[in-house]
């Protein structure tokens, strides 16, 4: 079985018009919430065995940050362009091209595509991702090639602002 956690970046800055979106940081909120959340998952028993990102600046220092705090090397990141601006076919791309040998991947990217391509893969309405918000189905795969035909099943949804005291 294949496990996909879908990440949106965290918090980004918008205080100088001067940088580019691909080149825009996190802000503080944004640096404090993508530790918080990967602690969260990691709280829950989830393994990850691989990072791919979005190589936007935002996305990029979001993988970081979780990658951290699973004490994963940022070095094995993977950074697929296609998570920039991404299509569902850029996702469905991404998670074709995913060695089989990982079963928990962990993706960040960016909306709208992040929630346009979480909404379609279950039954379980999703209108919209919130920065550094975690999606994840579990697929009934052995190769990821596999992914986009096989049945997937939702898994969890979290994001920095839920209520998590009941």
């Amino acid at each position: 079985m294949k496990q996909l956690l879908l990440i949106r970046h965290a918090k980004s800055s918008w205080e100088s018009a001067d940088i580019t979106d691909f080149d825009r940081p996190l802000n503080e909120r944004g640096k404090k919430d993508a530790p918080i959340m990967a602690k969260r998952l990691y709280d829950r028993g989830i393994t990850i065995d691989l990072f791919v990102s979005s190589p936007a600046k935002r996305a990029r220092k979001t993988a970081e940050l979780f990658a951290t705090a699973y004490e994963y090397p940022k070095k094995d990141i993977i950074f697929f362009p296609g998570l920039y601006e991404p299509t569902t076919e850029a996702f469905y791309e991404a998670v074709a091209g995913l060695e089989n040998k990982y079963e928990t991947v962990a993706m960040f990217s960016h909306n709208p595509g992040i929630t346009l391509f979480a909404a379609g893969l279950t039954n379980v309405a999703i209108d919209d991702m919130p920065t550094c918000a975690v999606f994840g189905v579990k697929c009934k795969a052995k190769q990821w090639e596999q992914f986009r035909e096989k049945e997937k099943t939702f898994w969890l949804f979290d994001f920095p602002k839920a209520d998590h005291s009941a």
